[in-house]
């Protein structure tokens, strides 16, 4: 059963958004725009280079593999449309516009917690947004509870999930025109690299629960690979960090939020 809920002012007009609750996801609507945050059941996961990964192309940064738990969590469907980023802020910082439904890119770390901090505003709190940690972005990406154990986010063909170096054509392409992984969520191979919460650190072989990453650094996290890397940086285990000053045409974000 789908349950509604359409926020009014202290006038009783009724606000720019709406949200739709099932029992697996979130729809939300804002100024015209719409995004989609899917359940994602808290579970139990290797995290790191494990075995599907394979040894063709390994990172110290994905050693050593440690278990990781993961409370359940909402994260959304596809990555930050244009059209998503332009609805709350008014502009648009991306070097691949074009369509709406691209991901909006060249944004630096600080800029989307801006960005997602304006967005809680506008939906007046109702739903607390976040960029992803580091262990739930690839719990996610590994299907989950429901994970199959690919090399990538949905499969272990690339070009079946990902827009990366050699099919992408030198740009971004429109979110979810892929194959979706387990938990129907797109784009988590390729297309963008997306930011996470965390600073960089290096893995602890430790058993950990709901890991935040280091309390401080120089660099932030950025997971999934893009459409200017090749396959191998597409993996759901592959690491890579830049400083959170810095803005590429390359990178972008996804929202989550705590269950």
């Amino acid at each position: 059963m789908i349950a509604g809920l359409t926020a009014c002012n202290r006038d009783m007009e009724p606000s720019p958004y709406s949200i739709q609750y099932t029992d697996s996801t979130i729809v939300v609507k804002v100024k015209g725009a719409s995004f989609t945050m899917v359940k994602v059941e808290g579970g139990t996961f290797e995290m790191g280079a494990t075995q599907e990964q394979g040894t063709d192309d390994p990172d110290a940064e994905e050693y050593p593999v440690h278990t990781v738990h993961v409370s359940t969590f909402y994260i959304c469907q596809t990555e930050v449309t244009q059209e998503l980023w332009y609805s709350v802020t008014g502009n648009n910082p991306s070097l691949m516009p074009g369509d709406k439904r691209r991901p909006v890119d060249c944004v630096k770390w600080d800029m989307c917690q801006e960005f997602i901090a304006a967005l809680n505003e506008q939906l007046e709190h109702r739903l607390e947004l976040r960029m992803p940690t580091e262990a739930e972005w690839e719990f996610a990406a590994r299907g989950g509870n429901k994970s199959r154990h690919y090399k990538y986010a949905g499969s272990d063909n690339p070009d079946e999930v990902a827009w990366y170096e050699a099919n992408s054509g030198q740009t971004t392409h429109p979110v979810g025109t892929k194959k979706p992984n387990e938990l129907g969520i797109y784009d988590m191979s390729g297309n963008l690299w997306e930011w996470c919460q965390d600073w960089q650190g290096a893995y602890l072989p430790d058993e950990q629960t709901d890991p935040v990453g280091p309390e401080e650094g120089t660099h932030r996290v950025m997971r999934g690979g893009s459409w200017t890397y090749d396959q191998s940086f597409c993996r759901v285990s592959r690491r890579n960090y830049i400083s959170n000053v810095i803005r590429a045409s390359n990178c972008g974000l996804r929202l989550a939020m705590t269950f």
